[in-house]
């Protein structure tokens, strides 16, 4: 029997990767994608190998409209079979708001972040036929938004909202759930001082773990009676309204 076909935007690195990652594990083949390059991070493409997942790099700017569905494409081809699981993980994240926020800013991150997925989603449902399912990430911020990176909280928003009309539009064929992850890999802004007090603001005084999140993504992907619904895999901060991003807290 051969394996499923998963296809991981932004799965070259980070989060991405990491649900890449655990995907494999579970007996996945793997589309990674990357926006100008899809090398994986370091280790990504040995944990392929050692559990015989079939794998390939695809490159694709979703600031072009025409990206998505060629994306779609390359990949059926290449793999010579329709994907089985969409997993839209690529984002970008700018530093705005609602004072110095530009049209700029908003369409690029509207583009990226919620109509790329739309459309990758849209190619997803033609290109096969029933049993599938498709996976979204959000932001935990949807919960209780704070005027931190506009334009990025607004595609997220926008975003779950896809997640339920696609979830409605495409059943019973296509399952369309979502997870919101909370401050899960900290960039080099964070020191570890900080990301611990951080930590101890959350309601479960933890941050998750990429695992746990990519965990919750294999989860929806394979829970056949489940559609429409959002996880969040954040140590509970979804239920605490925070006046700022986690960057700027606990400095």
């Amino acid at each position: 029997m051969s394996r499923p076909l998963a296809i991981v935007t932004g799965g070259h690195r980070r989060l991405g990767a990491a649900i890449a990652r655990a995907l494999a594990l579970a007996g996945y083949d793997i589309a990674i994608h990357g926006s100008q390059d899809a090398e994986p991070e370091a280790g990504l493409a040995e944990a392929f190998d050692v559990v015989g997942a079939r794998w390939t790099g695809f490159a694709a700017d979703f600031t072009d409209g025409a990206a998505p569905a060629r994306l779609m494409s390359e990949v059926t081809a290449q793999f010579r079979r329709a994907p089985d699981l969409l997993v839209n993980s690529a984002s970008i994240f700018g530093q705005d708001r609602l004072a110095d926020t530009d049209h700029a800013a908003l369409i690029e991150h509207y583009a990226v972040n919620c109509a790329a997925p739309a459309l990758l989603i849209q190619a997803f449902a033609a290109s096969g036929g029933a049993g599938r399912s498709i996976v979204n990430i959000l932001d935990q911020r949807i919960a209780q938004p704070h005027g931190d990176q506009l334009a990025y909280s607004l595609s997220k928003h926008a975003l779950a909202g896809l997640t339920r009309i696609a979830a409605r539009d495409l059943a019973p064929a296509i399952r369309v759930n979502a997870v919101a992850p909370g401050l899960t890999i900290v960039t080099d802004e964070y020191d570890a001082a900080q990301t611990e007090r951080l930590a101890a603001r959350m309601p479960l005084a933890r941050l998750p773990q990429a695992e746990e999140v990519a965990e919750a993504v294999l989860f929806l992907a394979q829970a056949k009676s489940t559609t429409g619904q959002t996880i969040f895999v954040d140590g509970g901060a979804h239920m605490t309204s925070f006046d700022r991003d986690f960057v700027n807290l606990e400095r």
